[in-house]
This record gives structure tokens, C-alpha cells and sequence, in this order.
């Protein structure tokens, strides 16, 4: 009955499941990373692997003071204001080429099958849905429930105006009552020719589920493309030949939003770690980096401000820009001068 409740959504299954099995991502009836990795988890199983998580002690797991953020007003920002605002976590609000778009909302107070898993940081949960305006394009990198969070998307759904996922997150969707003909599901390197700002679905190197059950749908990084910008978003991605290969083919990016957190020797492969990030945001000709999965959830052992430190000191002399932003701050993307301030510094 547990696994039942409308929150844990929907595998593919039928016609939409043969669909997925044509993907050249689809082998032995689940989705695969194009590099062969050893298992997520080491030896101890996955079970006893969550039991240590949640009892083991960890230093500086969370903040004891509030993580500082903004909250301006989205509603009433300038439609052709070309902006990012960061969330919290891995969720981005961006204004491209006169559209909006959401990333990954996660608006609930924990993420996580249950409310005393996963708890949000003091002070990082300031946006509700009815802080956002229309969004004219939802993305979801993967079905993680930090990522895809059934209560945010519910309360936005009169909101959003077209999803894009990659292929299977589809079937979640339509479970919860979005009608169809809005939802675009793609494979890796899918382009889809919206004007005026194309988006493409790119490879990452994760996984997928919201239970046990791993990889029925695909996970996936996206690249955004305007007239005069270009912006990848990694989603939740492990290091890999596969940032140096879409730098190529996109020829840089003006900005690159990357997971920058929540690493660990035991998942090695599914995220990377801020030396990691910041040779990616090199790897893609990236003029900017703005990290992400960072500042709001827990989800490994390291200390919640480790993240920023070592990525700041990872970007010096590097030809990118490192932006951090409080979470909510806009980001002026056609401000190159832009100052923002090592905020964890002064938080407990």
C-alpha cells in the first residue's frame, strides 16, 4: 500500500515501454550510462547503505543558522530580462530569449519518500508554487525526489504550459493527470526545435527511480539555445568524457549550471565532486559556472558548506567565472561584472 501512493508515480509500462526498449540507451530491460561504471553503491547493499546513512553520525551535516536567500518578485520581473535565480538544491528558475523556464522545482520542506528523511536546510525552502509566474517550459533531469517532487509539480500544474523530460518521465506525469499532448519526452542528443529557444536533452552519467526499482526511464543534462545564449544544466551527472564531447559539438557555453554536491568514494561515478566540476565547466568551454545540488538537502557525508569552499578554491586562475549567488538572488546574465559575495563563509 505504501509503494501504491500516487507520490511514487509511474514506470513505463505497454506501448510507452516499447517505445523506451528502441532507445540505443535501452539494454536488458532498464537504461544504461554510456560508460560501463561499477555498481552506485559499494559491497554493503543498498538497505544497509541507506541504515548508515540515516544513523551514522556526520559532522556539520546542516547549517545550525538559516541559509541566507532572497525571494524577489518573479512575477513581475521583465519578461526579456534574461536572468537565472536559483532555488535551492539542483532548482533553477532561467529567463531565455523572452521565455520562462523551471528546473527541477523542489518546493516541499524534505525530499524523500517520507517527511523525516531528507529535511531541507533552515532557511532554504523561502519559494512555494504560487511564488512562480506561468512557465512556459518545466524540465526534469531525472525522477530522483529531490529532482522530481510530486507535491511541487502539483501545485504548479496550472501553471506550466509544456514539460520536457527524457524518455519514461512521461509516464510519471500523465499518472498525476498531466494532459499529454504537453509532455515531450527525448533520448541523448534529441534537439527540440522550440522557438526561440531550442532545447536538447544530452547524455549524463546517473541513474534513475523512486523506489528499488532502478533506471525504467532515462536521466539527462539539457542545453538551452537562444539567438544570443547558450546554457547547459547538467542535472546530476559523475565526471566523464561526455562534457568534453558536448563542449565540441555546442562550441562553449555562456553558462554552465553543474552538480557540485552530494559526492562521495562510495558513488564515485553518479556525481562529481568540485575538482570534478570545475575541470567539466573547462571541459565545456564555459564562460560562467554556477554550481548546483548544493544548499539545501544532505545527501552524503561531507559537510554541507565543503561544496563552495572547494569549488571556490578549484576555480582560482580557471577561465570561468564561479557565481554564487544566495539562493533567490538574481543573476543578470548580461552583467559580466556581477560581484557576489562567499556567503557560507559567515554561516554557522
Amino acid at each position: 500500500m505504501f509503494l501504491r501512493q500516487t507520490k511514487f508515480g509511474l514506470n513505463p509500462q505497454g506501448d510507452h515501454l516499447a517505445r523506451m526498449a528502441q532507445s540505443p540507451n535501452y539494454r536488458d530491460g532498464e537504461f544504461k550510462n554510456s560508460i560501463q561504471r561499477p555498481p552506485v553503491i559499494n559491497s554493503d547493499g543498498r538497505l544497509k547503505s541507506f541504515w548508515n546513512f540515516l544513523f551514522s553520525e556526520r559532522e556539520r551535516a546542516a547549517p545550525v543558522q538559516d541559509v541566507p536567500s532572497q525571494k524577489p518578485d518573479l512575477k513581475g520581473l521583465d519578461r526579456n530580462r534574461e536572468v537565472v535565480v536559483w532555488l535551492g538544491h539542483s532548482s533553477f528558475f532561467i529567463q531565455l530569449g523572452g521565455r520562462s523556464i523551471l528546473i527541477d522545482p523542489v518546493f516541499s520542506d524534505y525530499a524523500a519518500p517520507v517527511s523525516f528523511v531528507n529535511k531541507a536546510f533552515p532557511g532554504a525552502n523561502p519559494f512555494a508554487a504560487k511564488d512562480m509566474p506561468e512557465i512556459d517550459y518545466l524540465l526534469i533531469t531525472h525522477d530522483h525526489w529531490d529532482h522530481l517532487d510530486y507535491q511541487t509539480v502539483s501545485a504548479l500544474k496550472s501553471k506550466i504550459k509544456n514539460i520536457v523530460v527524457p524518455l519514461g518521465l512521461g509516464s510519471h506525469f500523465r499518472h498525476w493527470g498531466f494532459p499529454a499532448e504537453i509532455i515531450r519526452e527525448g533520448d541523448w542528443n534529441e534537439v527540440l526545435e522550440t522557438e526561440p529557444v531550442k532545447i536538447s536533452i544530452l547524455p549524463a552519467e546517473h541513474y534513475s527511480g523512486r523506489w528499488l526499482d532502478r533506471n525504467k526511464t532515462l536521466w539527462a543534462a539539457f542545453a538551452l539555445e537562444s539567438a544570443d545564449r547558450k546554457i547547459f544544466v547538467s542535472g546530476d551527472s559523475g565526471y566523464g568524457p561526455h562534457f568534453e564531447e558536448i563542449g565540441r559539438t555546442f562550441d562553449g557555453f555562456d553558462l554552465a549550471v553543474l552538480d557540485s554536491g552530494q559526492y562521495d568514494p562510495k558513488w564515485p561515478y553518479t556525481h562529481m565532486n568540485p575538482e570534478e566540476a570545475a575541470l567539466a565547466a573547462n571541459d565545456l568551454k564555459a564562460k560562467a559556472l554556477l554550481p548546483a545540488h548544493v544548499g539545501k538537502f544532505s545527501i552524503a557525508y561531507h559537510s554541507w558548506d565543503d561544496p563552495f569552499i572547494r569549488l571556490s578554491k578549484a576555480s582560482d586562475n580557471n577561465d570561468y567565472r564561479l557565481l554564487t549567488p544566495v539562493m533567490g538572488q538574481i543573476v543578470d546574465l548580461d552583467d559580466h561584472e556581477q560581484i557576489f559575495a562567499d556567503w557560507w563563509q559567515s554561516v554557522k
